[in-house]
C-alpha cells in the first residue's frame, strides 16, 4: 500500500533578520506565531558541539514568542569543502546538487512526521544566498507531502551593512554587483568596480590594496564587527576582526563592500 502523507497546509520561509531581534518584521512574527512548529538544520553532530546558530534561533524564539515553541531538529548532512574537490565550477555545482538533496531528505522526513504548518527560520532574506526555498521545491516535486510554501521577507545583510557603515550602496542611477567570495575575481576582471561580497570563508583582496572596503561581521548580533578604509590598510583589522567574531560566537557571517578607487573619484 502506498504511503499516505499528512498534508502540511503552509510551510513558511520566514526571514529573521541579520541576528538582531529587533530586525524582525511584524509580519515575520505573525508567521511565527502561526505555525505549529519549526523545522531547524542543526550541525551539533561534527565534533560534538552545540550548533551555535541552532541556540541563536533558539534564542530569538524565546524572545519573541508567549509559549514554547516546538523545534524539530534535523541533523544537517555534511557538505564538501576541501579546495581540491571543489576547485572547478563542476566539481562545485555537483557538491551543492548533492547537499541540496540530502538536506531535501531530511526536510520531507520532518514534514511528513509532523502534523500542522512549518515554519523554517531563515537569517537575513530568503531571497538572497540561501538555500531553503531550493531545497524545499525538491520536497514537493517527489510529492510524498502536500504543501504550499509562504515566503517572509527580511531585512538582508546588506540593508544592514550599508546602515551600520551609513552609506549608499551606489551613486545615482548607478549598478550594484552582488556577488559571493568564489566568484569574486571573476566579477572584478569582468569590470565590476562597485560590489558586495557574501559568503566569505576567507577575505582575499590580492591585487586590490587601493579599493576602498566596508565590512561587517556577526552584523545584528552581540559580537558586531565594522571595519572600513583602504584595503591595504586595513586587511589586518578585517583579520583581526573575523577571529573576534569566531570566538566570541563560535562563526562567523561576514559581508563587505569593495569600492575601486577610480568609482569614488
Amino acid at each position: 500500500m502506498a504511503e499516505v502523507s499528512v498534508p502540511v497546509k503552509r510551510v513558511r520561509v520566514i526571514g529573521v533578520g541579520p541576528g538582531d531581534p529587533d530586525l524582525v518584521t511584524v509580519e515575520a512574527l505573525r508567521a511565527m506565531r502561526s505555525v505549529a512548529y519549526f523545522v531547524v538544520s542543526d550541525k551539533s553532530g561534527r565534533g560534538g558541539m552545540p550548533d551555535p546558530l541552532v541556540e541563536a534561533r533558539g534564542r530569538l524564539l524565546d524572545r519573541h514568542l508567549g509559549f514554547e515553541p516546538i523545534v524539530v531538529r534535523i541533523e544537517d548532512p555534511p557538505r564538501e569543502r576541501r579546495p581540491e574537490r571543489t576547485g572547478s565550477e563542476e566539481e562545485y555545482a555537483a557538491v551543492v546538487e548533492a547537499w541540496h538533496e540530502a538536506r531535501s531528505q531530511g526536510y520531507e522526513e520532518a514534514l511528513l512526521a509532523h502534523p500542522g504548518d512549518a515554519g523554517f527560520l531563515v537569517w537575513g532574506d530568503p531571497a538572497f544566498y540561501d538555500s531553503t526555498l531550493r531545497v524545499l521545491e525538491r520536497v514537493r516535486r517527489r510529492g510524498r507531502v502536500a504543501f504550499q510554501v509562504d515566503v517572509l521577507p527580511g531585512i538582508s545583510s546588506v540593508q544592514l551593512l550599508a546602515a551600520r557603515h551609513r552609506i549608499v550602496l551606489h551613486e545615482v542611477g548607478e549598478p550594484l554587483h552582488v556577488t559571493t567570495r568564489r566568484r569574486l575575481r571573476e566579477a572584478v576582471d569582468g569590470g565590476q568596480r562597485n560590489l558586495v561580497v557574501m559568503l566569505n570563508s576567507a577575505i582575499e583582496l590580492e591585487g586590490l590594496e587601493d579599493w576602498h572596503i566596508w565590512w561587517g561581521g556577526n552584523l545584528g548580533t552581540a559580537s558586531e564587527q565594522l571595519v572600513a578604509g583602504r584595503v591595504g590598510e586595513v586587511l589586518d583589522d578585517v583579520e583581526a576582526a573575523r577571529e573576534h567574531c569566531r570566538a566570541e560566537a563560535g562563526w562567523v557571517m561576514d559581508i563587505f563592500a569593495l569600492r575601486a578607487p577610480e568609482w569614488e573619484a
